[in-house]
């Protein structure tokens, strides 16, 4: 029954790596198609997801319980309008992340991901009535003070970063409250969404000509794919790992991307940015301790 369990926790933690890791990487995957308009990049995204996230239900022979999970949510309306959200949200979140990346924003991406952590504990604050112990108050200070620095040396507030963390943080939100599955909210945000991506995909099919013999198209057809692989993998690790785990294994995607925008894409770097970043990165560190120090507290209790 131990090796069984250690056996499960092992799964877990190599799924939660690979899934942060493909993460991380994304701005090498985007950066291919950054000749094409980021809105029509969006468009095949969803699309393909829908697609692909289908094909994984009919494999699997999920079918049943992905309808059973359909009508459930929209027989409510309260979980009818979080999914409708969750789909907004989500779709605004990989709208902006490409376009990130085909903007040389990448830096700007890295910091969205390392404070969302932080608007995370916000959001449950403001929604969930949640409190903040000192440290974690302590965590959002220096935190603010990176982002404030940040600010100052671009001149503007960086709107890409926060973005990027309040989209995805109101869907992580949004997601605990609607209750659905992983591959079964995937296929149902997509699904929302899908018409208007069709739209997007009929209006600008002037702007990129999509031919089976182009690498571009198999890229866009693959970002389905390259979508849903990560968030199933992290699926099993969030059932198989502690929660404390999967808090520190999150900071390995914004990581990767800070050193793809730095050393790879050579994006502009200073001592005021790399400030802002230090601030940023003790903030993440108390915060993890302190939430780390709370889930167990909570198993002793």
């Amino acid at each position: 029954m131990a090796e069984q369990i250690q056996n499960q926790q092992k799964l877990g933690v190599i799924a939660g790596l690979s899934a942060y890791i493909l993460w991380g990487v994304f701005p090498i995957y985007w950066k291919l198609l950054d000749d094409i308009n980021p809105i029509v990049v969006l468009a095949h995204r969803i699309v393909w997801s829908l697609v692909f996230c289908l094909i994984i239900i009919l494999v699997t022979k999920q079918l049943r319980q992905t309808r059973l999970e359909f009508r459930k949510t929209f027989t409510n309306w309260r979980s009818a309008i979080g999914i409708i959200l969750a789909s907004f949200f989500i779709s605004v979140n990989w709208y902006v992340f490409i376009w990130a990346v085909s903007n040389e924003y990448v830096l700007q991406a890295s910091l969205g991901y390392y404070i969302n952590p932080l608007i995370n504990i916000l959001l449950a604050f403001l929604f969930l009535k949640e409190r903040f112990n000192r440290k974690q108050i302590l965590s959002f200070t220096f935190a603010f003070i990176g982002v404030f620095f940040m600010t100052i040396d671009y001149g503007t507030f960086p709107w890409v970063s926060l973005i990027l963390a309040l989209s995805f943080g109101l869907y992580g939100l949004i997601k605990k409250v609607v209750a659905v599955s992983s591959l079964g909210g995937l296929f149902i945000e997509t699904l929302i969404v899908s018409p208007i991506a069709l739209f997007l995909i009929i209006q600008l099919g002037s702007d990129y000509s999509f031919s089976v013999g182009e690498l571009s198209t198999w890229l866009l057809i693959g970002g389905g794919i390259a979508t849903a692989i990560p968030l199933l993998l992290f699926a099993t690790a969030a059932k198989r790992i502690p929660l404390s785990l999967v808090g520190f294994l999150q900071y390995i995607a914004p990581t990767i991307m800070f050193i793809l925008g730095v050393f790879v894409y050579q994006e502009d770097f200073n001592f005021v940015q790399l400030f802002a970043f230090v601030f940023i990165w003790i903030g993440l560190i108390i915060f993890t301790q302190a939430s780390s120090k709370k889930v167990v507290a909570r198993k002793v209790a």
